[in-house]
Parts: C-alpha cells; sequence; structure tokens
C-alpha cells in the first residue's frame, strides 16, 4: 500500500492497495460514527457490563475499524477478480452506504460480470465465517452450558466478543448484497444471468434495474411504515432504498448515454475554443483576468509549443489562502500533466465519459501525440451533442 495522499476532491485518499488507489468519502464517517457509538454505549455494556468504559470503547473502536476493512475487501476482491478478466478499475470509493469499485468499461462477457459480481459477497462470506469460528474458538464456556445469547457474550474476552460482532455482521452484509436488485452484487449476478440467456446487455440491465428499482420501492415503504410505527431506525431504510433506486435507475440510463455515443469520436464533441494559461502567471491575475473575464471554469495551462503542462479549475484557486494570491503562481496550485487523464482526439466519445466518471472530474484535456493540447472534453459538451444530435441518424 503507497503513502496517503490527502489532496483527493470529496475525501482521502487511503493509498493503493494492489495498486488500486482507494479513496475514504467524509461521508464514511457518520457511519464510522453510528457503528462506534451503537457498540460503545449499547451492545458493549450490555454484553460486558463489568468492562471499564476504556475497554469497551477501545473494542468498539477496533471492530469499527475491522468491519469498514472488510468492508474494502469486498470491494478490492471486485477489482481484482475484475482484473482477471481484463477489466481495467480505477479505484476504489468508500462512502456512506459501503463501497464502489469504479470499473473504466462494462465486463466483456456474462462470464466475467458474474464472477466479478459475486466475488465481494464471497470475501465478506469467508471473512464472516472464518471470524465467527474463529471467535467460537476463543470462547472459554460453551453455548449449551449458558441459558441465553447475552450470558454467553458475557463470559468471552475483549478479542473473542470482536469476532463473534464481526462475524454475522459480514455474514448479514455478504446475504443483503446477494438480494436480485441492481446495482447490488445479487442484481449484477441476475444481470449476467440474463444477458447469457439473451446474448443483449441492455435488455439484461434494463430487467436488472427493474428488479432494484422495486426492491428498492419495498425498503421505502417498510422504511416509513417502520418510522412511523417503531421511531427512527426506519428512516434508515428509507435513506437506504432512496439511495438504491437512483442508483438502479442511473446505471440504466448511463448505458443508454453509452450505446448513444456508439460510434462518435471525441473530436464530435470535444471544445475547441478555449482560453489557456502561463504556468508563470500569478493566481491573483489568474482570477482577475481569466476566471472573472470567461465561464471557464478549468484552464489549460501551456508550456513552450503550447505542450500541456497542467490543468488549473476555480477548485485549485479555492484551496490557496487569500493572502497568498498574489504571490503564488499558477504552478504552484495547477494539476500537472503527470496526475491528468488524457484523451486522443480520434478516440471514442464514450472512453471520455468513462474517463470523467472514473475520475469524477469535469473536464479531460484533449491532445496529439506530442502532447500539444487540442481541446476540452467536458460533461456538458457531450450532453449537448447528445441533445442536438438527430436521433434519425446514426452517431
Amino acid at each position: 500500500m503507497s503513502k496517503p495522499d490527502a489532496r483527493v476532491p470529496g475525501g482521502v485518499s487511503l493509498g493503493r492497495w494492489a495498486g488500486i488507489p482507494v479513496t475514504l468519502d467524509w461521508s464514511l464517517l457518520i457511519i464510522f460514527a453510528l457503528v462506534l457509538f451503537n457498540l460503545g454505549a449499547g451492545v458493549l455494556p450490555e454484553w460486558h457490563p463489568a468492562w471499564a468504559p476504556w475497554l469497551t470503547w477501545s473494542v468498539a473502536f477496533g471492530a469499527a475499524v475491522l468491519f469498514f476493512l472488510s468492508v474494502l475487501l469486498h470491494e478490492l476482491s471486485h477489482a481484482l477478480v475484475g482484473r482477471l478478466f481484463g477489466i481495467p478499475v480505477s479505484r476504489i470509493t468508500l462512502f456512506l452506504f459501503g463501497g464502489m469499485a469504479h470499473t473504466d468499461e462494462e465486463a466483456p462477457s456474462p462470464k466475467a460480470e458474474f464472477w466479478m459480481a459475486i466475488a465481494g459477497p464471497i470475501a465478506s462470506m469467508v471473512i464472516g465465517v472464518g471470524a465467527l469460528l474463529l471467535g467460537v474458538g476463543l470462547m472459554s464456556v460453551s453455548m449449551a452450558q449458558l441459558d441465553a445469547p447475552t450470558e454467553v457474550m458475557s463470559h468471552v474476552g475483549p478479542l473473542a466478543t470482536l469476532l463473534l460482532w464481526l462475524g454475522p455482521i459480514n455474514i448479514v452484509l455478504a446475504v443483503f448484497n446477494m438480494i436480485p436488485g441492481f446495482p447490488l452484487d445479487g442484481g449484477r449476478v441476475l444481470r449476467a444471468a440474463i444477458w447469457a440467456a439473451t446474448g443483449d446487455l441492455g435488455k439484461a440491465t434494463k430487467w436488472a434495474s427493474y428488479s432494484g428499482q422495486g426492491f428498492a420501492a419495498l425498503m421505502i415503504a417498510y422504511g416509513l411504515f417502520s418510522a412511523f410505527t417503531s421511531g427512527f431506525s426506519g428512516i434508515w431504510l428509507v435513506l437506504i432504498g432512496w439511495f438504491l433506486w437512483r442508483a438502479a435507475r442511473g446505471s440504466y440510463q448511463q448505458l443508454l448515454v453509452m450505446q448513444a455515443l456508439e460510434g462518435a469520436k471525441v473530436h464530435d464533441v470535444m471544445r475547441r475554443h478555449l482560453a489557456w494559461v502561463r504556468p508563470e502567471i500569478s493566481v491573483a491575475s489568474l482570477v482577475s483576468e481569466h476566471f472573472m473575464r470567461s465561464d471557464q471554469r478549468a484552464f489549460p495551462v501551456l508550456g513552450e509549443g503550447g505542450v500541456l503542462v497542467g490543468l488549473v479549475t476555480v477548485t485549485d484557486v479555492q484551496r490557496l489562502p487569500q493572502e497568498r494570491r498574489a504571490t503564488a503562481t499558477v504552478a504552484e496550485i495547477m494539476t500537472p500533466v503527470s496526475e491528468l487523464d488524457q484523451i486522443g482526439e480520434d478516440a471514442p466519445a464514450s472512453d471520455a465519459l468513462q474517463k470523467l466518471g472514473a475520475r469524477d472530474v469535469d473536464q479531460v484535456p484533449v491532445v496529439d501525440g506530442r502532447g500539444t493540447l487540442l481541446g476540452l472534453v467536458r460533461r456538458q459538451d457531450i450532453l449537448r451533442w447528445l441533445t442536438l444530435r438527430d436521433p434519425r441518424q446514426p452517431a
């Protein structure tokens, strides 16, 4: 694993795991706090009333860390199996509702889709069963000797307690992810099965998406019912259901967009006429003479001969303290070309869209073989092309 880098939009980098960048979104802290508080203030004091507070909260913290490490291993399993089938994985993101392995393209076959999808639940099940067996092995008493599970837990030590909590949680995670609703892993397994049966990825995605939306609707309905009858816990189900609904619908819409872009090249959708800046100008000049006089939110930074050396955005300026803008140069705040995704003008437009999504950026520089800037391709450019093209004509 490489050294973490904190300059990640919307979160913090955890370095590279098996060569894959891992990003922790700040929203994950909400779940971490909920797990920590639930264990430290509820579950563990009930199981071990005699424990000192420092021990209770230490075990709670360790369990929360191990839980999110197991989520990371779940996603890493998807990514590594995807690699075996030649599917590029740009990064892994851990966020409020779990994690996601970001792929740069669709699986090449139903077989690849199936094994990549099922790898995560298998990993979670292995972790869950392994932790449970190890925890039981560390117990000093057997369940047959005592009357209730709570009484059993009161007789086990900190490590066994941690494992006996972590095991069932991972088993539940594996089972939940196998629900046949897109974009859950079970929904991807369903898509692989329909794809194999029909030979039509679009149709398979459509029906797997409908299944996911149906499951999400049931979860939202049950969550609302629970919220009115049992209190706040039902709200969490509503939020998860809402997220799954949006993800299921969005996945199918994304596939439709990719199909609509079939045959289109980057030169069809790119923006050629745009302003650029030199790396040596001050950030104050960048703001007053460029950002304030243009609707561009990103400026290519060009060196000698029009060669691209970096890209500077509004976000880069916002990170710099106001008092430093008069003396700092663009070169100090820009993203260097070595860290930028680039694309050629004859590449498929769908590749540009995948790069935009994989890095969660708003623009990708278009360059020739010598690194000379030809333009930018932006999300809004692709959307405008899709909106304006004649639907009766091929892309």
